[in-house]
């Protein structure tokens, strides 16, 4: 997509994240939304993408993702950064499409985990998730319940810090730990009974 339309000699695209919001939140006006839209389109677009498999449902998730973006970005407080705020914005969206729509529910084609979710789980040091190899691990998140997907990719994929995470997620920083170890724990236990 080409630039947007300049207001008299003022260019919205040298704003950041945070001040375009505000102005947008100001007056509503959609040529502001459509530089923050280009400006994350296709990221949005990556992230329904893991969710659906298929490019028309990735494109239809985006623009219900920024539809809704519209309604709610007043709701950005700038007590993380936008793009942290937006990836969280975006899981939600697409954890809640998931867990809405049974037919599209991820399956889990190997062991049973959940019969084992009232055990604590073994610390998974990060090196060993960064280490899991691209495809298998595509696999294996494919089959973990979005919610541990979301949290895993927000932490390893978008390099969102514990304390971000805890004020995205509104919970303290000792439950993100929790549930990220909990995460680690599912992804990795299905990771290796993968071929």
């Amino acid at each position: 997509m080409g630039k947007r339309p300049q207001q008299g000699t003022y260019s919205y695209d040298g704003l950041s994240d945070e001040e375009l919001v505000g102005k947008i939140t100001k007056s509503n006006n959609a040529l502001l939304f459509g530089v923050l839209y280009d400006r994350y389109v296709e990221r949005v677009y990556n992230k329904c993408y893991g969710f659906s498999k298929s490019e028309k449902e990735a494109e239809d998730l985006t623009q219900d993702v920024f539809l809704l973006l519209f309604v709610k970005l007043a709701s950005f407080k700038g007590m993380s950064k936008f793009s942290s705020w937006l990836y969280s914005f975006t899981y939600n969206f697409c954890v809640n499409y998931v867990n809405r729509d049974k037919a599209r529910k991820m399956r889990d084609n190997s062991t049973n985990i959940e019969d084992k979710a009232h055990e604590l789980p073994v610390d998974v040091p990060d090196k060993d998730i960064l280490e899991m190899r691209s495809g298998k691990l595509k696999r294996a998140l494919d089959r973990i319940d979005a919610e541990d997907k979301s949290i895993l990719l927000l932490k390893y994929q978008d390099d969102v810090s514990i304390k971000e995470l805890a004020v995205l997620l509104e919970i303290g920083e000792s439950a993100v730990k929790m549930r990220l170890k909990r995460a680690k724990a599912r992804i990795v236990e299905i990771y290796n009974t993968l071929p």
